[in-house]
């Protein structure tokens, strides 16, 4: 009766709840990204997706330290607040992910029996600077994911990992959910600190303007 229930919808379950966790700003994300993650490190390798099983590995270091920003960084070790990337970094971001890709996926498919080495190799490579984003609160890593989700469902598909692969079609729909959320939350942000600016500046402005009469 209970014969779909196994260790990848462990995974799975608890990336569901990362994802709906990090939407609402919740360090507690990084808690089921931690176990999760855990056990794609060994689902990953078993069938032969080796630079997926070492980006989990990695995944695993970011989720704690994406919980210590989010709990202790930014400028008075309160956490993070949302931001954004200008077209460079962007630009930057790229030229790196291409770069990666091309190195690793030539090392994969000629040394490996790495199954589908240069698909592998991006989105593993994407993802390792996209999660660097979240774990700094960079609202453009919801984008990015979109990208990546998509190209992996392919590549899990062809692996039969199939409840995965559905994942990532709901990570789909949920980065474009946490996409709004976060600029909602960035727009409230600037507002809140546009308006702070005002009431510093209005008691300045006021005793420049008495002091000149």
């Amino acid at each position: 009766m209970f014969d779909w229930v196994n260790l990848e919808t462990v995974a799975v379950a608890l990336a569901v709840a990362y994802l709906a966790l990090a939407i609402k700003e919740s360090s507690l994300c990084w808690y089921c990204a931690f176990f999760s993650t855990a056990i794609y490190v060994w689902i990953f390798g078993d069938v032969s997706l080796y630079m997926e099983s070492a980006l989990n590995i990695y995944y695993m270091a970011m989720a704690v330290y994406g919980w210590y920003q989010w709990q202790r960084g930014g400028e008075q070790n309160s956490g993070l607040s949302i931001s954004r990337w200008n077209p460079r970094q962007h630009i930057n971001a790229i030229l790196l992910i291409a770069l990666a890709t091309a190195v690793s996926g030539y090392v994969l498919a000629t040394n490996t029996d790495a199954r589908l080495p240069y698909l592998d190799s991006f989105t593993t490579w994407a993802a390792v600077l996209t999660t660097v984003m979240v774990a700094r609160k960079v609202i453009d890593n919801w984008l990015y994911w979109i990208v990546i989700n998509s190209a992996s469902i392919y590549l899990y598909w062809d692996r039969e990992l199939y409840q995965t692969a559905a994942l990532l079609v709901l990570y789909i729909v949920l980065s474009v959910i946490g996409y709004r959320f976060w600029l909602k939350s960035l727009q409230q942000q600037n507002l809140a600190a546009h308006s702070l600016v005002n009431k510093v500046q209005t008691p300045v402005y006021a005793a420049a303007s008495a002091n000149s009469r």
